[in-house]
């Protein structure tokens, strides 16, 4: 039996966080160029990445960020250092080079982690496992964190439908884009970063 407050809660926090529209552009330029089936199977891989690494951080969360001495804030400045130097390769254009990505399984970094899997999505996690009292409260949980990577993996999968439709420029404007939205995205959770390292100090 599941407990609809905390299931809801934890699903539409990961939800804001994972942002299965906005990863989609982001996606199809990460793949861009790739046969379908291969965009298909890399679509599977990144979610199932990012399930995995949400899962082991759900269980060992606080073991494995103490045992390496690792911060949170620290987690998220990393995290966006990796996303801003992939925004500037998609700005840039070097994405569109094949010999750069063809060998590259884009759905394990950046897609699995940090793009879904980031800082906030296993914060949000860690914390929500630490909270959740009870076998109902913790069902919950876990079953939020399911239901996320179902729509997830839904979002990605069927976004190839929308390159039959927008074609090879549409794939370079949504390329640029792309690296536009991942900036922002780097360059915030950079500042959240560094906004908990002040506040902490």
């Amino acid at each position: 039996m599941l407990d609809v407050a905390v299931f809801g809660s934890l699903f539409l926090t990961l939800f804001v966080i994972m942002d299965p529209p906005g990863i989609t552009p982001i996606f199809l330029a990460l793949t861009a160029g790739r046969p379908a089936k291969a965009q298909k199977r890399m679509a599977f891989q990144a979610v199932c990445v990012a399930g995995s690494v949400i899962v082991v951080f759900g269980l060992l969360g606080h073991q494995i960020l103490d045992y390496l001495h690792v911060s949170v804030p620290a987690l998220m400045i990393a995290g966006g250092l990796l996303l801003l130097l992939i925004a500037l390769d998609l700005l840039t254009g070097k994405t569109d080079e094949p010999k750069q990505t063809k060998d590259v399984n884009v759905a394990l970094v950046p897609l699995g982690m940090p793009l879904l899997a980031g800082p906030g999505a296993i914060v949000s996690v860690i914390l929500a496992v630490q909270k959740a009292d009870g076998v109902t409260a913790q069902v919950s949980v876990w079953s939020a964190i399911f239901a996320i990577h179902v729509v997830l993996w839904l979002a990605l999968r069927y976004s190839l439908l929308i390159i039959r439709v927008i074609k090879d420029g549409g794939v370079v404007l949504v390329t640029r884009l792309a690296g536009m939205m991942l900036s922002a995205i780097a360059v915030q959770q950079i500042i959240n970063g560094v906004t908990q390292v002040v506040r902490g100090g």
